[in-house]
């Protein structure tokens, strides 16, 4: 089968590799969408294991079912996930799925930057679904992504009435905003460096939007009848914006890290004032069973609108192309993977 072998963010490479084998318990999967994730992106993680295929954004159809599988069938249309939690241990039991010791071992075979994925047996019991009836195979890739900011947002406590401020307006912030409208956030403001990404923040709901190199503090003041913002959520791991998100934040707010720096970057916390004003900080990683589920219903019931998000849709021998426009932002917002093209 052919796949698109990574070995850094500027050479991504059309390869063969053999099919899967499947036993008891395993799928295998025809790959009909898969998107390319921001955190593929991250060079100074992924270098480290590199040659290897990415792509967890998946959506596919079963063309083989292992042994003493009862409930999925050939032809069935599913998302898998590529990384589940136990469940059962103690990090699981408190809600904190994504620090599961087993979540953070299991994945797909091999990534769904390939033309066939098999999913092993503990995916397909504690992560694998049906794509309803209304939900197309590019619609699918955008499950997991979704989970990940219904998760987010659930740590966070977004409620009605809030001014949320979203910085980085890529694929992560722009389904935040969506989510947060759908949420009843009274105002949304979102920042970018990317005038594009600014008018696709305007379009999926944000009530103002900032470039990043504006004095954001000060203009969301204007914005806001003179305060700041209840939440604060940050997709980008650029320091520049990281300060601006920690002066953004209005007494009683919550700081939410929702992307990372690179391992080994500190990032400084103004310990007084936040002390002082009551500003919670929080991070968010990955998405737990429940909000996979939330997010399919988000989906199919048409809540986010994730087929507006779409910008290209390249085959497996174009993926370089595609990860060169998902690092630019400078044109494209969602690039899905379709191995059959």
């Amino acid at each position: 089968m052919r796949v698109a072998m990574y070995y850094n963010n500027r050479d991504v490479r059309l390869e063969e590799m053999a099919v899967p084998s499947i036993g008891p318990g395993e799928l295998l999967v025809r790959i009909r969408a898969s998107g390319i994730c921001g955190s593929d992106l991250m060079e100074w993680y992924r270098i480290q294991k590199a040659p290897l295929v990415l792509g967890h954004e998946i959506a596919g159809e079963i063309v083989e079912v292992g042994e003493g599988i009862e409930d999925f069938r050939v032809g069935d249309r599913i998302f898998a996930s590529h990384h589940v939690p136990c469940g059962q241990c103690r990090y699981c039991l408190a809600g904190h799925q994504s620090v599961c010791d087993m979540l953070r071992t299991t994945h797909l075979d091999p990534g769904g930057f390939a033309e066939f994925i098999r999913v092993p047996k503990i995916n397909v019991e504690l992560g694998t679904y049906r794509l309803p009836d209304g939900i197309t195979f590019d619609e699918g890739s955008f499950i997991e992504p979704l989970a990940c900011v219904v998760r987010a947002q659930r740590f966070a406590r977004l409620v009605p009435g809030q001014t949320v401020l979203i910085i980085g307006s890529g694929i992560s912030g722009l389904l935040h905003v969506q989510l947060a409208r759908t949420r009843g956030a009274a105002r949304i403001v979102a920042t970018d460096m990317s005038d594009f990404r600014l008018k696709a923040a305007a379009r999926f709901g944000a009530d103002a939007t900032l470039r990043g190199t504006e004095n954001v503090p000060e203009r969301l003041r204007d914005l806001n009848d003179g305060r700041l913002a209840d939440l604060v959520i940050v997709c980008t791991g650029a320091m520049p914006a990281i300060q601006q998100a920690v002066k953004s934040i209005d007494r009683g707010g919550t700081l939410l890290f929702f992307a990372p720096t690179p391992a080994g970057v500190d990032v400084p916390i103004p310990l007084f004032d936040f002390w002082r004003d009551e500003i919670s900080v929080l991070t968010s990683y990955a998405g737990s069973g429940q909000d996979l589920l939330e997010s399919i219903e988000l989906i199919q019931n048409r809540r986010v609108r994730v087929a507006d998000m779409i910008t290209h849709r390249l085959s497996l021998a174009e993926a370089g192309r595609g990860f060169e426009l998902t690092a630019s932002g400078q044109d494209s917002i969602k690039v899905i993977i379709d191995p059959l093209k």
